[in-house]
C-alpha cells in the first residue's frame, strides 16, 4: 500500500507542472453532456435505491490537461439528494500508451450530519490498442473513503471495441474494491453501445458482483442498465 500511495503522489504531483507546461497552448475546450439512466450504477452497486437517474456534466481540455464537473441524483435511503464530482488531470502519451492520472472529488447535497460521505480519489490509467480493440488498467486511491471507512483502492481491467462498419461498439470491465473498514469485493459488467448520431448515444449494460444480496442490501445484484446521452 505504502508503495502505492507515493507513486499516485508523485503521479498526482506531476499535475501543476503538466498545467504550466500547457499555459501557453491557448485557450480551453469545452464539451457538455446530459443525460438519463434506468439506475445509476458506481462499480457494482446502486447509488439510486434502483431507481433512475439524470445527469449532467461539463469538460475542459487543453492540450493534455483536463478539468471538469459532473452531477446526478442519488438515493441512500437516509436523505442525500444528489452527488457532484469535480475532477483534473493529464492525459499523456508514450508510443502507443495513453494514460490519465488525475484526481476526483466526490461531494454529496443533503447528506446527514456526521454520515462523511465525501471524499477524493487519485486515479492513474493506461490504455493502449490491440488491433480493434483498446484495453487498459486503472488503479484509484482514496486516503479516506466514502463513510471514513479508512484507506480504499479499486484495481479495473477494462477493454473496448467498435464493431466495423457500424454504430455499435462493444465494453466490459472487471474490478476490485477494497476497504480497511467496509466490504471487499469484486465487480464486473459487459455492455453494447449505439451512437444514434455523433451526439446522441444509447448504452445497455451488464452489471453484477460477488456479494450476497445479505451483504449488499440488495444493491449489488445482477441487473441490466439502460442509459441514454447527449454530447455537445
Amino acid at each position: 500500500m505504502r508503495t502505492l500511495k507515493l507513486a499516485l503522489a508523485a503521479a498526482v504531483g506531476s499535475l501543476a507542472l503538466a498545467g504550466a507546461a500547457q499555459a501557453q497552448d491557448g485557450g480551453p475546450t469545452f464539451a457538455f453532456n446530459i443525460g438519463a439512466n434506468t439506475d445509476y450504477v458506481f462499480r457494482g452497486f446502486s447509488q439510486t435505491g434502483e431507481d433512475p437517474s439524470v445527469f449532467g456534466g461539463v469538460d475542459a481540455s487543453m492540450g493534455i490537461g483536463y478539468a471538469g464537473a459532473w452531477v446526478s441524483n442519488v438515493d441512500f435511503g437516509n436523505g442525500t439528494d444528489a452527488e457532484f464530482d469535480l475532477y483534473a488531470g493529464i492525459k499523456p502519451t508514450a508510443g502507443p500508451v495513453s494514460f490519465d492520472i488525475g484526481v476526483i472529488y466526490y461531494g454529496y447535497i443533503d447528506q446527514p450530519s456526521g454520515s462523511n460521505e465525501d471524499y477524493w480519489e487519485g486515479k492513474i490509467a493506461a490504455s493502449v490498442p490491440a488491433g480493434p480493440a483498446t484495453v487498459g488498467v486503472a488503479v484509484y486511491y482514496s486516503p479516506e473513503f466514502f463513510g471514513k471507512t479508512g484507506e480504499a483502492v479499486y484495481y479495473e481491467a477494462n477493454a473496448a471495441v467498435a464493431i466495423p462498419d457500424t454504430k455499435f461498439s462493444v465494453s466490459g470491465a472487471i474490478g476490485r474494491q477494497e476497504v480497511d473498514k467496509a466490504i471487499d469485493y469484486t465487480t464486473w459488467n459487459a455492455g453494447v453501445g449505439f451512437a444514434l448520431t455523433d451526439h446522441i448515444s444509447i448504452d445497455v449494460r451488464y452489471w453484477d458482483t460477488n456479494l450476497s444480496k445479505a451483504a449488499s442490501g440488495g444493491l449489488a445484484d445482477t441487473r441490466v442498465v439502460g442509459g441514454l446521452k447527449f454530447v455537445f
